[in-house]
């Protein structure tokens, strides 16, 4: 079996998600297997509705309503990071082409995913899967695994004007 590669989108700019979906939703039109894991994040935006349209297992969650790690109590925190591993372990479960691992950066910089389990989910790699990860602060360690790196760099945003998020494009 071919090996797989590891894709790491990293930075503070827009598009680390949007690379890594638009990649999933390539390969699922190429006919692969495509699980999708999203860190941090509620699994309400439109990429990941549109993705199991297409076939994609898919698994999201967090605990409470912040958007950021720190306007999380320790009791959302400890929650979330169970659903981060159970979430993690479930997907790694699956035989698939093409794993992604969304905001991971951010669980593991937050000590929300078990390490262990993210080192299970990049031995995949060796056996043909790839493996997509964003976040805007990867580890070395990840960053020295990666076959693949692209940094996205926020030259100008919208938000720094006061515009909010909007549905369909930042969200």
């Amino acid at each position: 079996m071919e090996k797989g590669y590891i894709h790491l989108y990293y930075g503070d700019g827009k598009g680390k998600t949007t690379a890594a979906m638009g990649l999933a939703a390539r390969a699922l039109g190429h006919g692969k297997k495509v699980v999708v894991v999203q860190f941090l994040k509620k699994g309400t935006s439109g990429e990941i509705s549109s993705l199991k349209k297409l076939g994609a297992a898919t698994y999201t969650g967090k605990a409470g309503d912040s958007f950021k790690v720190s306007g999380m109590s320790e009791e959302e925190r400890k929650e979330t990071e169970m659903i981060s591993n159970d979430n993690l372990y479930a997907a790694i479960s699956h035989d698939c082409d093409v794993l992604v691992l969304d905001e991971i950066c951010a669980a593991l910089e937050n000590d929300m995913v078990d390490v262990d389990l993210v080192i299970d989910a990049l031995a995949k790699a060796k056996k043909g899967t790839e493996i997509i990860i964003t976040g805007r602060k990867p580890p070395q360690w990840l960053i020295d695994q990666a076959d693949y790196i692209t940094e996205m760099r926020c030259e100008r945003h919208p938000h720094a004007m006061g515009i909010k998020a909007r549905e369909g494009i930042e969200y």
